[in-house]
């Protein structure tokens, strides 16, 4: 998959494409759908499939502070892996700043949809809006479509048990710790990906060294500590994993993931884990000093240890 995030870039090599946009939080199963209808009609037209992903999201450019937004499911890189994984040809990161928000509806469709990507075909929900104050619909969409020789075409919704799958009921979903359903309704176990970074080593001063993650979004979706598998690479290992603020030994106010994979012992500074969340343990707590806190991480892997064996003899 090719990324761009000039639309130039993409013309000067392509001359139209089967395009959708959206911010493909979570790249869940209603989603997958649409890619299957975008590579569909794309073959059918023998060109490129394309997704425009808004990025930052919409509501994080307008957000006055980080917890005004919707918690994010998957950052950027997780994204556009995903999409890749899905077959999808080329991906162009449409920067949602000041000028973006700026921008008219028909400028929307003539400067980006037109000259820049030269799209034959798109497709998108009914729902759909876009362009300065949300002036742009689907309705107008179908009427420049017709007169600037493009097709518009209306995204196929996937249900499960009779309700919309959508990116805030997934999230809904994993604030109540329903990770079985999550799991159904992304067609994947729900996880966080990123690269191991040195920390301050507090987990090792008090014997249950971390695996620590930057989870690279304003608002995090899971708070607390949970009962989680880590892929390294064909590896799954038993990590208890803490997610959130660290509010007995920070106040920087930055979300950290720390896993501490069991008996475990090797350096993975640098290298790209998995995280995949499998049960929550416990909220997260502030503690009365370091003392506390290490006999609730010992309680916490002993809990860890019983929840993942009960599932592995469950699972046998």
């Amino acid at each position: 998959m090719i990324i761009f995030d000039d639309p130039d870039r993409f013309s000067q090599f392509h001359q139209s494409c089967v395009a959708t946009i959206g911010k493909f939080d979570g790249v869940h199963l209603g989603h997958q759908l649409i890619l299957d209808q975008v590579k569909q009609r794309a073959e059918q037209l023998n060109l490129p499939s394309l997704v425009i992903l808004l990025e930052p999201h919409p509501e994080e450019f307008f957000a006055r502070a980080d917890d005004d937004c919707p918690a994010r499911l998957t950052a950027v890189k997780e994204k556009l892996e995903l999409l890749e994984s899905f077959g999808i040809d080329f991906a162009f990161q449409l920067n949602f700043n000041q000028d973006t928000s700026q921008l008219s509806a028909d400028s929307y469709i003539q400067d980006i949809l037109v000259d820049g990507l030269g799209v034959s075909c798109f497709i998108v929900g009914h729902d759909f809006r876009f362009g300065h104050k949300r002036q742009g619909d689907f309705n107008m969409l179908l009427e420049r479509g017709a007169e600037l020789g493009f097709e518009v075409v209306e995204t196929a919704a996937y249900e499960y048990n009779g309700l919309r799958i959508s990116s805030t009921s997934i999230r809904e979903e994993l604030a109540k710790s329903n990770f079985d359903l999550v799991e159904q309704l992304l067609g994947r176990p729900y996880s966080i990906k990123g690269e191991v970074e040195r920390g301050a080593q507090l987990g090792t001063d008090l014997g249950y060294p971390t695996c620590n993650v930057n989870p690279h979004r304003k608002r995090i979706p899971l708070h607390g500590v949970y009962a989680c598998e880590v892929r390294l690479g064909d590896s799954f290992l038993q990590a208890a994993v803490n997610i959130g603020y660290r509010p007995t030994v920070t106040a920087t106010g930055e979300a950290l993931l720390e896993a501490h994979i069991l008996d475990f012992d090797e350096d993975l500074y640098g290298k790209s884990i998995e995280v995949i969340f499998r049960q929550k343990v416990r909220n997260e707590e502030k503690f009365d000093g370091l003392e506390a806190l290490k006999a609730q991480m010992a309680l916490d892997v002993k809990q860890v240890r019983e929840i993942l064996s009960a599932a592995e003899a469950h699972s046998a």
